[in-house]
């Protein structure tokens, strides 16, 4: 008994003790980037003006002309991500929607905004040619249905990067690019946690820039 105890110490222990430091590490691990140089969405209309890539963490969902398809989604995404993050600093949702399709969504919208601030909320209506090419920046291996929607939402950080993960479980290659909106389990076990890691590592970018202004 003593000698498997002595072995325990030695071996087994710091084994465990490695393992459970590694998913720390791993958990707060910079988030991988997949696509460099995403479109900005500021160019598309007036309403884009303001909802900028450059200066949010941006959520970002490509909504469709089927408002039945895309109302699930929707609500999904508020329930689960928006009322979780919309106080903190920087975080927006920026919803690309046909220009067409404008007023049929007001009526949805209207639903978001009776019992949530919807503020961080972006809705964005420009036409077929403007979301192809924002779609197609990602760089992604998905494509658009024909009614312009995409059942995957989308991180894109400040500089105009598309963050995801390289070591999914669920995915063939491992990349994830996206995160299934009709999924709440993904977008509260997958997309929640890869948001944290980034605002994670925004807090301690900001604690580093703290610490070197105070030594100059």
């Amino acid at each position: 008994m003593k000698k498997f105890w002595i072995l325990f110490s030695l071996f087994i222990l710091p084994l465990v003790f490695y393992i459970f430091l590694s998913k720390g590490i791993y958990k707060y691990a910079n988030l991988p980037i997949l696509t460099e140089n995403v479109q900005n969405v500021n160019q598309f209309s007036k309403e884009s003006k303001t909802a900028t890539f450059t200066e949010n963490l941006t959520v970002l969902c490509f909504l469709g002309n089927e408002l039945n398809t895309a109302k699930g989604s929707m609500f999904n995404l508020n329930q689960t991500i928006y009322k979780r993050y919309y106080q903190k600093p920087y975080f927006q949702i920026v919803a690309i929607v046909p220009k067409e399709s404008k007023e049929a969504y007001q009526e949805a919208i209207a639903e978001l905004s009776a019992f949530t601030d919807i503020s961080k909320w972006n809705f964005i209506y420009t036409d077929k040619t403007n979301i192809n090419i924002l779609f197609n920046s990602l760089k992604t291996p998905f494509s658009l249905n024909a009614a312009l929607y995409s059942e995957n939402a989308y991180i894109v950080d400040m500089e105009l990067r598309l963050r995801g993960r390289k070591d999914d479980e669920d995915t063939k290659d491992g990349k994830l690019y996206g995160y299934n909106m009709k999924s709440v389990a993904t977008l509260k076990n997958k997309m929640k946690d890869d948001i944290d890691i980034i605002y994670y590592q925004l807090k301690k970018s900001a604690e580093k820039e703290k610490r070197r202004k105070r030594e100059i």
